[in-house]
Order: structure tokens, then C-alpha cells, then sequence
């Protein structure tokens, strides 16, 4: 029953101690193989006892206590079948994309939830990281960036139309406080553009029937009252 990390080819897999009789050890791993061991064969770099971190899982990888491959993504895999598709490692964020709309994850009632929590404080989200993004502009005075990586299919469009939209909708409520202003369309036009520009340079890849073929640097300029004055999407392809 014990909780243990078994080494095979180099990797770490969270296993359970499922029996241990007759000096032969059978451990089952999280991911359904089976292993068979003679107790005396067993040495500490084979078989690790699971840190109790591990075994509940945390929403900040930073506070792991076992520190390899094997338990980043063991919490990851954790994570995600609880549905719950990011977790945080310090002040990066990691999404794991679901391939499927999560109900209520991106509505307005989030949108003003993370508006008004610093990073970390509550559950990990995008849009902790655009708030924290836009918060840091007046806090810091200086140009902010996010920088969304991945592999193809990871997630990387939806992340930046994710992020736009919480920034548009704290440049709207800017405007809305200071009412006498009129609302440009400047966060529409930009929230509308991307689907444009991604018809002209998708392709079908293995993990995706509507890959991005380019990459995108959007430049956003705000005014001292936080509203979004104007922007621009540059584009460059990554095959150069």
C-alpha cells in the first residue's frame, strides 16, 4: 500500500507497493504496468518512498519535495483529472489543454474573481497572470510581457485570446469608471482580428486539425487610466 517512485529507463513512475511476500516485491504504477522485483534485488536509486506532496498533489510545483521529471508530471496528471488544467510553478504557469470547454472556467464571474486577487492567492488561472500583467504596469512603471510557449496543439492561440479577453474587459470596466470617456472598439477589433489572421496560415498537424503556422507578437498600449488605446499583432513565420 505504501506510496513509492519506481525507476524504469531512466524515468520516475508513481507506483503502489500492491504486494510484498515470499522475498518478491509487485509494484503497480499510476499508469497501469506492473513490475516484479526480488526483494534483494531492490537498491534506493530503484525504489523511493513518495514525499506526501506528492501524493496529494500541490497547485505551486515549487513546493514539490520530489524533485525530478517523474513528479512534475505525476502532479500535472493529477491536476488534470480533477479537471483542474493549470498549476503554477512560482510565477510560471502551466496549462495542460483539455481538448474540451470546461463550463464556467472563462466567464465574466472568473474574469472579476482574479481581477481582484494578487498571483497565488486563490486557485492558479490565466487570468491571475494577465491581472498580474496589468497590475504590474502601474505598480512597476515599466512595459510588461507574457510569454506563451508550447508544442503544437499545447494551447498557445486559445492562452492568447484568454488573455486578451481579460484584458479587454478590465480596459471596459476602466472606461465604465470614468464614464464621460466613450468606449472605442479598439478591444473588439483586436479580440476579432486573430481569427482573421489565422485563416491564412493554418495547416493540420498530428495534435491539431487548425494549427497556428506563425508565430505572434501583440503589442498593447494603455492609457494612465487603464483603458487599451491601441495595439498591434505582428506576425512571423516559424519556419523562418
Amino acid at each position: 500500500g505504501d506510496r513509492v517512485w519506481l525507476r524504469e529507463d531512466e524515468q520516475f513512475l508513481p507506483s503502489t507497493v500492491s504486494s510484498c511476500s515470499g522475498g518478491v516485491v509487485i509494484f503497480a504504477t499510476d499508469y497501469g504496468q506492473v513490475y516484479t522485483y526480488k526483494q534483494n534485488a531492490l537498491t534506493r536509486q530503484k525504489v523511493q518512498p513518495m514525499h506526501h506532496s506528492s501524493i496529494r498533489g500541490v497547485e505551486d510545483m515549487a513546493t514539490l519535495e520530489d524533485l525530478h521529471e517523474g513528479a512534475i508530471m505525476h502532479n500535472l496528471f493529477q491536476r488534470y483529472q480533477q479537471r483542474q488544467i493549470y498549476t503554477y510553478i512560482g510565477s510560471i504557469l502551466a496549462a495542460v489543454n483539455p481538448y474540451q470547454p470546461l463550463p464556467g472556467l472563462y466567464d465574466r464571474p472568473a474574469v472579476e474573481l482574479y481581477s481582484r486577487h494578487h498571483l497565488g492567492e486563490i486557485s492558479p488561472h490565466i487570468f491571475a497572470v494577465a491581472n498580474d500583467c496589468y497590475r504590474s504596469l502601474w505598480k512597476r512603471l515599466q512595459n510588461q510581457c507574457v510569454l506563451i510557449s508550447g508544442e503544437s496543439g499545447a494551447g498557445k492561440t486559445e492562452s492568447t485570446k484568454l488573455i486578451l479577453r481579460f484584458l479587454s474587459a478590465m480596459s471596459q470596466h476602466s472606461l465604465e469608471v470614468s464614464c464621460r470617456d466613450k468606449s472605442s472598439h479598439v478591444e473588439e477589433a483586436l479580440l476579432e482580428s486573430s481569427p482573421i489572421m489565422e485563416a491564412f496560415g493554418n495547416a493540420k498537424t498530428v495534435y491539431n486539425n487548425n494549427s497556428s503556422r506563425f508565430g505572434k507578437f501583440v503589442q498593447l498600449h494603455f492609457s494612465q487610466k487603464g483603458n487599451i488605446q491601441g495595439g498591434r499583432i505582428v506576425d512571423y513565420l516559424l519556419e523562418k
